[in-house]
C-alpha cells in the first residue's frame, strides 16, 4: 500500500459516518455510472445544495484523480485514473443496482434481524461490472474478451442495455456485433471491457430486441399431483386458483427455471420442488430460451397421453 493510498484511507476514517456515507455514494455513482451531479446527492440524502457542494469538494480533495468536472454540462465525471475509494462488495452492489439502495459503506453491515439466505456462488468482478454499468448508463458499446461454452474465447463488441439476474448468475443483455444478434453475456465470462466513444445504431438498441420488448403472460396453478392445492394457493397468494406473471420473453426461461415451474404439457414432473404448473405451455411459443423451462416441449413434440 502506497503512502498516498494509506493517507486517503486514514482521511476517510477520520470523517463522520454521515460524511463517509455521502462520499461512498459519490464513489459508487462514479464507479458504476461514470457521472453524478449535485442533484443526485440532494435527492439521495436530503442535504442542502451547499452541503452537496461541500461533499463533492471534499471527495475531490481526498481523491482528486477519481473525479473531473464537466463545466458545460455541470456534472462530475469519472477520472481516467479512477481507483475506488471504498470497498464495493459485489452482493451489495448488485442489490443496489437491482433494488435501488445501497452505497458501499460498511461492507460488513449486520442485518437488522437474524437472517439467512443462499450464498451466491457466482459473483462478477467489480472491474468488469463497473464498466458494463457505465456502458449501459451512457448507452455506449463496449469491447470485451468473452469466454463462450460453445465457441471458446473471442474478442467482441457488444452494446449492453440491461442487467439480468437469473437467480444463479448475472448477465448483460446486449446486441452482439459478432453474431448480429441480441444475446445474454454472463458477466463472470467477460474480461477487459473497454467503453467505445460512439453511439449504437438503431438496430442495436433495446427497442429492436424482439425478445426483450415482447411480454409473455404466464398462468401458474398448483401442481395437479399435490393432494392439498389450497396450501399452495396460500403460499403464493393466489386468487381464483392461479397466479399470473408478466415477464419479458428474454428472461422467461430463466424465471421458470428459478421458480421450479413444471412446464410440461401433461404435468409429468413429479419431483418435490415442482409445486407449480404452467397451465398453458403454448404461452412459451416463440420464446428463444424456453428450453430452459423445466419439462418444456416444443408444440410440435406435444404427445397425447
Amino acid at each position: 500500500m502506497t503512502d498516498a493510498i494509506r493517507g486517503m484511507g486514514q482521511r476517510v476514517e477520520s470523517l463522520s459516518h454521515g460524511q463517509r456515507e455521502r462520499l461512498a455514494y459519490i464513489d459508487f455513482r462514479l464507479y458504476f455510472f461514470g457521472e453524478l451531479g449535485r442533484p443526485d446527492l440532494i435527492e439521495r440524502f436530503g442535504v442542502a445544495p451547499a452541503g452537496a457542494t461541500r461533499d463533492l469538494a471534499l471527495y475531490r480533495e481526498v481523491a482528486p484523480q477519481n473525479i473531473t468536472f464537466d463545466g458545460s454540462n455541470k456534472v462530475y465525471r469519472i477520472g481516467q485514473a479512477f481507483s475506488p475509494l471504498f470497498d464495493h462488495a459485489s452482493p451489495r452492489v448488485l442489490s443496489a443496482l437491482a433494488l435501488g439502495f445501497g452505497d458501499g459503506v460498511d461492507a460488513a453491515q449486520q442485518p437488522l434481524l437474524p437472517c439467512e439466505s443462499p450464498t451466491a456462488l457466482c459473483n462478477p468482478r467489480m472491474d468488469v461490472l463497473a464498466p458494463i454499468c457505465r456502458a449501459i448508463h451512457a448507452k455506449q458499446p463496449v469491447s470485451i474478451r468473452y469466454h463462450s461454452m460453445s465457441s471458446g474465447e473471442s474478442e467482441r463488441v457488444i452494446a449492453p442495455f440491461a442487467l439480468v439476474d437469473t437467480g444463479l448468475r448475472w448477465h448483460a443483455r446486449a446486441f452482439d456485433r459478432k453474431s448480429g444478434e441480441f444475446r445474454d453475456f454472463v458477466l463472470t465470462r467477460i474480461e477487459t471491457p473497454t467503453l467505445l466513444d460512439e453511439e449504437p445504431p438503431v438496430n442495436e438498441r433495446p427497442d429492436s430486441d424482439i425478445q426483450w420488448t415482447r411480454i409473455v403472460e404466464l398462468d401458474f396453478v398448483p401442481h395437479p399431483r399435490l393432494e392439498r392445492p389450497e396450501i399452495i394457493k396460500m403460499d403464493y397468494g393466489m386468487t381464483d386458483g392461479s397466479i399470473r406473471m408478466r415477464v419479458r420473453a428474454a428472461v422467461a426461461g430463466y424465471m421458470l427455471l428459478r421458480w421450479s415451474v413444471d412446464c410440461s404439457p401433461d404435468h409429468r414432473l413429479k419431483e418435490e420442488q415442482y409445486r407449480l404448473w404452467l397451465s398453458d405451455p403454448l404461452a412459451l411459443y416463440g420464446v428463444e430460451n424456453a428450453n430452459l423451462a423445466p419439462g418444456y416441449q416444443a408444440p410440435s413434440s406435444f404427445k397425447k397421453r
